[in-house]
């Protein structure tokens, strides 16, 4: 395994970090005011604007897509490329989207690009290529453990050249903005079939009629800009041709979105905890408490050396996920992916933990973005599934590896 950064990766992450430093780090205060001073908490303040033309001019645009677009150009980087520019944008809550990489837009990006039909492709994934609509991906549900896709119960029936839905799902990000226009939905299109084979993936215009938007949820009393809805879908009718790929074939598709997905959460989640740590020592050298910095306790060393020690174990995982999927696909990569699924996010909370800590009372206040931070990482030990699904993937290869009188199940 060799992660050096490729010739065209150290050149990104140098005009990314540019980027950072001259342009979003200073946008973060004025995104802020904007929004408050729109008075609607999903709005879109106008510096986004600015910013996605500033990446667009700099060729930092569609850095996630492994494979060029025929209308949008793209660096087509490798998985391993890809990992430390991901984790450079992840140190700031508003530069993914800047440059067009943010979820839950990538992952439907690349389930549009992989098994969108060529109308499907024109009308949905050129936009989002572009970055002048936004999307959302409705799985999760509220009467059903949704880890377990078999549970899925929203249907999604045929009726001629029509589909109806009829379901309710939760937690659906994105969902509660107006320049989000459009939902991949899964549900299932034939109960009777064998477990993996009973959902579908079909595409839903956010203003169809039928759908409602129930409400937001909040995130440990944190609206979030993106928003978390609660959707009801009665009766919703959209054209038989919005099905992606073909009937049964929503859990394969799952699987095809989600492994890349949560690489990249884990990949954003590392530069998260890497700006905590920055927050954390700066705080700690600042602060005065019984004649000597805060930074000269051993404790806060010790909390400050853990932090560098579990980060950098975290990133080592991550790209090692990155390179076997780069070089044996990501069927091969599943447990790997599964493991820093489970380890880039407890780190990353550790890390802002103590740094909360370090901070007193000011950290858990809005004047320091850690408290939001913690809110919003601690969702992804939930997202694209929870840490003991993950880990019980992980067990089930270790038992197989040994022989057993009682049979692992697959």
């Amino acid at each position: 395994m060799d992660f050096e950064f490729s010739d065209r990766c150290q050149e990104l992450r140098e005009r990314l970090l540019a980027f950072m430093d001259e342009h979003v780090y200073a946008a973060e205060p004025v995104y802020e005011d904007q929004l408050r001073g729109s008075g609607d908490p999903h709005a879109h303040p106008p510096v986004m604007e600015q910013l996605k033309e500033r990446a667009r001019e700099l060729g930092l645009w569609n850095l996630f897509l492994p494979e060029p677009s025929e209308d949008v150009d793209a660096p087509g980087l490798s998985n391993v490329e890809y990992a430390p520019l991901a984790e450079i944008m992840g140190r700031s809550h508003i530069a993914s989207e800047a440059c067009n990489c943010a979820a839950p837009d990538t992952g439907n990006m690349e389930v549009l690009n992989l098994f969108g039909s060529s109308e499907q492709k024109e009308r949905w994934l050129r936009p989002l290529l572009e970055g002048e609509i936004r999307s959302a991906f409705a799985m999760t549900e509220p009467d059903v453990a949704s880890s377990d896709a078999a549970n899925i119960e929203l249907r999604i029936e045929r009726h001629g050249d029509e589909y109806v839905l009829n379901g309710r799902k939760w937690w659906i990000s994105g969902a509660m903005r107006e320049r989000c226009k459009i939902m991949i939905v899964m549900g299932k299109t034939d109960p009777g079939a064998p477990a993996f084979h009973q959902q579908s993936m079909i595409l839903v215009p956010r203003d169809t009629s039928g759908l409602t938007i129930v409400r937001n949820l909040p995130v440990f009393g944190y609206i979030d800009q993106e928003g978390h809805a609660e959707i009801l879908f009665e009766d919703v009718r959209v054209p038989a041709s919005n099905v992606i790929s073909e009937e049964g074939h929503g859990f394969l598709i799952a699987q095809a979105r989600l492994g890349p997905g949560r690489i990249h959460h884990c990949m954003r989640t590392i530069g998260a905890a890497e700006r905590a740590l920055e927050l954390m020592c700066a705080r700690a050298a600042s602060r005065v408490t019984f004649g000597e910095p805060v930074a000269a306790r051993s404790n806060i060393q010790d909390w400050i050396a853990e932090s560098r020690i579990e980060i950098d174990m975290a990133r080592l995982l991550t790209l090692r996920a990155a390179w076997l999927m780069d070089t044996m696909g990501n069927k091969h990569a599943r447990t790997e992916i599964a493991a820093i699924k489970v380890a880039a996010p407890n780190v990353a909370l550790r890390v802002i933990d103590r740094a909360i800590q370090v901070h007193g009372g000011g950290g858990v206040s809005d004047d320091f973005p850690l408290a939001s931070m913690y809110a919003h990482l601690r969702t992804l030990r939930l997202a694209d599934g929870p840490d003991e699904v993950h880990k019980r993937s992980i067990a089930r290869r270790e038992l197989r590896r040994v022989a057993t009188p009682a049979r692992v199940a697959d």
